[in-house]
Order: structure tokens, then C-alpha cells, then sequence
């Protein structure tokens, strides 16, 4: 069931990219914004993915890498280095506001601030390395991804590979390292799971120039 999900998850995610990059810069920058959101709100979720333990945010982290190369590619590296520093800008006022959200004491009859507290109060450690480790990646993809020359899928898909490898490698050792039997059986592992995800996305690299044609809006 976890594996079917899984896919459609990639799916979904990957279809608003195209839709984000269709209706142009501001879209995209808006979607990776958000993905950054929902990739630090979704990791604290762990499931079992192919036999392996996983977290649910590492189709958020390539979706959000992707939606940067796209951006650089049709908009240019100013447009992506906007993006990254307007998606720290977000997650760290999506980070205090959560906290501030669980300190509000609740009315006797809510029943909502035990979920809120049990997903947001989760280790500050792991919070901003998560902030730390997604501001970091993002600043490395942009610099990275405009030194690769080549056709667009494969620039795409070497970018993501490094680009998710060090995300791995980091988050795993600033906010997992002492918490988990092995961290580096966490890094197999997600990264293995991250691979699979950026083979299925090379498709649709290669269908996004036929999508937008000169149908994208600056």
C-alpha cells in the first residue's frame, strides 16, 4: 500500500512542478517555498517504504530541488538564488510560528493542541538542522546545477543526485546522529529511496519543454 502511495505521491508532486513552471517565475518560486514548509513539517512521519524505515518528506525535498532547477534553467540564476532566500525567509517564520502556536494555552474544550504539540514541539536539533541542511543544499543546487553543461535531463539529474547525497549525509548527522542505531544504515537507505525518486522524475524533465513551449508566463 506505502509503495502505491509512494508513487502517486511522486507523481502528484512532480505534475504541480510542471504546473507551477507553466504558469511561471513567481509560481515556481511560491511552490518551493512551500515544499521547503512541508518538507520539515512531513519528516518528523516515519513509514515503511520497501521494507526499509523512511521519513515522508523526501519526495518534498526532491520536488523542491527540481522546482529550483527549472527555475534557473527558464528564469536564470538570479531568479534562483531569490528563491532560496526567500524560502529561508519562510521557513524560519513557519519554525517560530509554530512554536508560538503550541505556548497558547488551549480551551478546556479543544481537542486539537495535543496533535499540534506532538508534530511541532519535535526537537529543536532536528528542526534547524532540517532549516539548515534545505538552506545549504539549495545554495549548493544553484552553484552547482549552472556549472553543468549537457542536455537538461541529464544536468537535472546529476544535480539531484549530489545535491540530495549531501542533504542526506548532513540532515542524517546534525539532527539524527546519536538518536538512531545507525546513522549510516538512515543514509542508505534514504538515499537509495531518493534515487528512485529522481529516475522517475527524469520523464518528466524531458516532457517539461514540450509541456510549457512559449506557454510560460514571466
Amino acid at each position: 500500500m506505502n509503495e502505491l502511495l509512494f508513487l502517486s505521491h511522486i507523481f502528484v508532486v512532480l505534475g504541480f512542478v510542471l504546473i507551477a513552471l507553466r504558469m511561471g517565475k513567481y509560481a515556481l518560486i511560491g511552490l518551493i517555498s512551500f515544499v521547503g514548509v512541508l518538507a520539515n513539517l512531513f519528516v518528523v512521519k516515519q513509514i515503511e517504504l520497501f521494507g526499509c524505515a523512511v521519513t515522508c518528506s523526501d519526495v518534498f525535498a526532491i520536488g523542491g530541488i527540481l522546482s529550483l532547477n527549472l527555475l534557473q534553467e527558464y528564469f536564470g540564476k538570479e531568479a534562483a538564488k531569490q528563491a532560496v532566500n526567500i524560502s529561508l525567509m519562510i521557513l524560519l517564520f513557519f519554525a517560530f510560528m509554530s512554536q508560538i502556536h503550541i505556548l497558547y494555552i488551549p480551551a478546556e474544550f479543544d481537542t486539537t493542541q495535543r496533535a499540534f504539540h506532538a508534530i511541532f514541539s519535535q526537537s529543536h536539533r532536528i528542526v534547524f538542522a532540517s532549516i539548515g541542511t534545505f538552506y545549504l543544499v539549495q545554495q549548493f543546487d544553484v552553484r552547482f546545477f549552472g556549472m553543468l553543461k549537457g542536455k537538461l535531463p541529464v544536468r537535472v539529474a546529476l544535480s539531484l543526485v549530489a545535491s540530495q547525497l549531501i542533504d542526506t549525509v548532513l540532515f542524517s548527522f546534525l539532527g539524527l546522529y546519536g538518536l538512531v542505531e545507525s546513522v549510516f544504515d538512515i543514509i542508505l537507505v534514504s538515499f537509495f529511496v531518493k534515487c528512485i525518486i529522481i529516475m522517475t522524475s527524469s520523464p518528466f524533465v524531458v516532457f517539461s519543454k514540450r509541456f510549457v513551449k512559449n506557454e510560460i508566463l514571466v
